[in-house]
């Protein structure tokens, strides 16, 4: 095993040993449409985001998107197979596995260059936001894909948005808003989690002055989804997190937990 290779394997045990494993693998399981680490493996992909990043590619590639690695910057591995062609007892063509090597790539944030289509998006003066960065919570965006249309990750303290949409922004800021008040989320899309969020935001939507048509059908059946995943009605998986959803939107509006102010001090800690 060579050096590098070692060392990319260290970087994933690492992770594993920090717990950002589980959620660097939920978001890697959708990664972004038409950019090359979208068609890595599943691996690949999730050593890229636990890198700080949604989009890696090799110097050539970013020359060819007239990009260029900025100078000084280091890269970051991913594993490639070495295969080789032989042939069989039977005379039959194989390809066998001898080994993996590696191969530099380079974040998109350590380049520099001509802007590519989904830095475009800008982060929309959304109600509420100046809250989220009193909580040290940087707000990004990303192209997106067919799987979902925002995340929030508790180890990065980032939300990142593929839409301008009041509702997606209110429910990555409940999960934020959820992380602060339990201390810990678990990883993934969690039923119970899930809809604390949901709810928060359909309840946030309306303070903020959006009409019942134009948010609760989608919250319904985002709730509904899980509910029956929970195999109980909308009504009773609503009840059962009434309580979190509430911490939730007074930390949101108020900016407390239960009575106490939510300082920075807590913050830090």
């Amino acid at each position: 095993m060579t050096q590098k290779v070692r060392e990319t394997l260290d970087k994933i045990i690492s992770s594993f040993e920090n717990g950002d494993i589980p959620e660097a693998i939920s978001y890697s399981m959708f990664p972004i449409p038409e950019i090359p680490c979208s068609n890595w493996s599943l691996l690949n992909r999730t050593l890229v985001f636990i890198s700080g990043t949604m989009d890696a590619r090799g110097i050539r590639q970013w020359n060819r998107s007239n990009r260029y690695v900025k100078k000084g910057t280091k890269a970051l591995y991913i594993l490639v197979p070495y295969m080789k062609h032989v042939e069989d007892d039977l005379g039959d063509n194989q390809f066998r596995l001898l080994g993996f090597g590696v191969s530099p790539v380079f974040r998109v944030e350590d380049t520099q260059g001509e802007p590519l289509e989904y830095q475009n998006i800008e982060v929309p003066d959304l109600p509420l936001i100046d809250r989220a960065y009193e909580w040290g919570i940087s707000i990004k965006t990303i192209p997106g894909n067919y799987s979902y249309f925002g995340y929030y990750s508790s180890g990065r303290k980032e939300i990142a948005l593929a839409t301008s949409q009041e509702c997606v922004f209110f429910h990555e800021m409940a999960h934020a808003a959820h992380h602060i008040v339990k201390g810990n989320l678990r990883p993934g899309q969690d039923p119970l989690q899930e809809i604390v969020a949901e709810l928060s935001a359909c309840a946030l939507a309306q303070m903020v002055g959006k009409s019942l048509e134009d948010t609760t059908g989608n919250n319904f059946r985002y709730i509904k989804r899980y509910a029956e995943h929970l195999k109980i009605s909308v009504h009773s998986a609503c009840l059962k997190v009434l309580s979190d959803t509430e911490k939730v939107l007074n930390l949101i509006i108020h900016n407390n937990i239960e009575g106490e102010e939510y300082t920075t001090l807590q913050k830090v800690a």
